[in-house]
């Protein structure tokens, strides 16, 4: 009797053990999240987005959701899905969020200010224009004359005394290939892209040279937006997302070469083609996240350099101010009503070991 009475206890401690101690028991089921990307593939560009879901790292899990990040094209689809309610967050450009509110009224908040306004307009290094004043009787390409990057230029333009509708041509040619196509063939002398754009072209063999307002980077650009009814409704998932999206961007940082191992060995599918080299594949693609990691830093010392995604009113004030500028929206609207209307957000997202995250990085054990 005594004995079978010990074989009990010891099972029920086990029992015990396993309910407390395995996270499947202690968390529950994880929750799902669904967060839409206006992107074709979540490449090595997209550090804060892909990480969190490694493995590895499972920063998200740690949270208690289980987080599907979708990859759709064309852009403006993602803020549809969320105004519809089939996605808990889209990650937009931050003139999506403005025109959001400016447009049709609707309540969208800034979860997490992620990116900087990255563009630059590209020459070939060797070419003869120094200077935008050089591009007068030009024709520059870019992705598509509904861009975001459409406006800056014209912007650009005029602020240096010139006319973008008679002194320059923009067309669109597409993003990749024939973007380089078009360069290289002189076709158009100058192209205007994003970072990480700029630095698949050099890694298709263009050596380039850059121009750009000063103000360009202290403009935000990429943020991860989501519903104030959802904000409101569940504040503690919206924190746990952002700070998952932190501790990857802290990762990243730390050892962007690191970062490339997970994406490449848990998404193999996303490594660069062109090369059977695989040190050439590694250069490419750490050209390309080196560009999108200075994006980043640059919105973290914009946004006051203590809390990463922190949402910074004066700097979507400037956004604002440069679209109604441009004529991209009617009105402006009080700065605050972009924020989520939760206290200490931006600290609680960011209450993690920084440190240990760094540590972990650096070591990049396994990979």
């Amino acid at each position: 009797m005594r004995n079978q009475f010990h074989r009990i206890f010891a099972l029920t401690l086990v029992l015990c053990a396993t309910f407390f101690l395995d996270p499947t028991y202690a968390a529950g089921p994880l929750k799902p999240v669904r967060i839409v990307v206006g992107t074709q593939t979540l490449n090595i560009g997209y550090p804060w987005l892909t990480l969190p879901q490694a493995q590895a790292l499972g920063y998200w899990k740690e949270e208690g959701y289980d987080v599907q990040v979708v990859p759709l094209a064309p852009p403006a689809q993602p803020i549809a899905l969320l105004l519809a309610g089939q996605a808990d967050f889209a990650m937009v450009n931050g003139a999506v969020v403005v025109q959001a509110h400016a447009l049709k009224n609707e309540p969208v908040k800034v979860a997490m200010l992620n990116g900087v306004t990255d563009w630059s307009i590209g020459v070939l290094a060797d070419s003869p224009y120094k200077s935008v004043k050089d591009l007068k009787g030009k024709v520059i390409g870019t992705f598509g004359l509904a861009s975001g990057g459409v406006a800056l230029l014209r912007a650009y333009f005029q602020d240096n005394g010139m006319d973008p509708d008679k002194d320059v041509q923009i067309i669109a040619t597409g993003s990749g290939a024939p973007a380089i196509d078009a360069l290289r063939s002189g076709r158009v002398q100058a192209l205007v892209f994003w970072a990480t754009a700029m630095a698949s072209y050099e890694n298709a063999g263009l050596k380039m040279r850059y121009m750009r307002g000063a103000d360009w980077r202290q403009i935000p650009d990429y943020s991860l937006s989501v519903m104030e009814k959802t904000a409101q409704t569940d504040p503690k998932m919206v924190e746990g997302i952002v700070r998952g999206m932190a501790k990857a961007t802290v990762f990243a940082l730390a050892n962007p070469d690191c970062a490339r191992r997970i994406q490449w060995k848990t998404w193999p599918s996303t490594k660069p083609t062109g090369s059977s080299d695989d040190k050439v594949l590694a250069k490419w693609d750490d050209n390309v996240l080196n560009a999108q990691l200075a994006t980043l830093s640059d919105a973290f010392t914009m946004t006051g350099g203590k809390y990463y995604g922190n949402f910074d009113p004066a700097a979507y004030d400037r956004l604002q101010q440069f679209m109604l500028r441009t004529k991209q929206i009617p009105k402006t609207v009080p700065p605050s009503d972009y924020a989520l209307q939760i206290p200490d957000f931006y600290g609680r997202a960011n209450s993690f070991d920084a440190g240990a995250i760094k540590q972990a990085s650096l070591k990049c054990s396994g990979w």
